[in-house]
C-alpha cells in the first residue's frame, strides 16, 4: 500500500513538472512551425545570409535564451515584424524539437 502512494505521488510529480514547463513556454508549436517556415528559413539555410538555423542547431535552454535575452541581435528589425504571440509560437517549435529534446526535429 505504501509503495503504490508513493509510485502516485511520484507521478504526480511529473505531471505537475512536465505541465510547469510547458506552460512556462506558452505557445502553440504547430503554428510556431508555420511561422518558422514561412518567415525565418528563407535566410536560414545553408548558403543563405543567416546561415543553416533548425531546431537542432541549438539546446531548450539555448532557445529560449535567444528569444529572452538575444531577440536576434544580428538584425533587430526582424524582431519587430512579429506580435508577441507568434514569437511564442515559434520559440516553442524550436524549445520542442531541440538538440537536446524528447523529439529534435530539422523542420523540414
Amino acid at each position: 500500500m505504501k509503495l503504490a502512494k508513493r509510485i502516485t505521488a511520484i507521478v504526480a510529480i511529473a505531471l505537475f513538472a512536465a505541465t510547469s514547463v510547458m506552460a512556462a513556454q506558452g505557445g502553440n508549436p504547430k503554428k510556431g512551425k508555420y511561422l518558422f517556415k514561412k518567415h525565418c528559413k528563407r535566410c536560414h539555410v545553408a548558403g543563405a545570409e543567416g546561415g543553416e538555423l533548425t531546431p537542432l542547431s541549438k539546446t531548450m535552454s539555448q532557445w529560449d535564451r535567444f528569444f529572452k535575452r538575444d531577440k536576434h541581435k544580428a538584425k533587430p528589425e526582424i524582431w519587430g515584424k512579429f506580435k508577441e504571440k507568434d514569437l511564442k509560437d515559434i520559440n516553442q517549435f524550436l524549445y520542442d524539437h531541440a538538440a537536446d529534446s524528447d523529439q529534435p526535429e530539422t523542420c523540414g
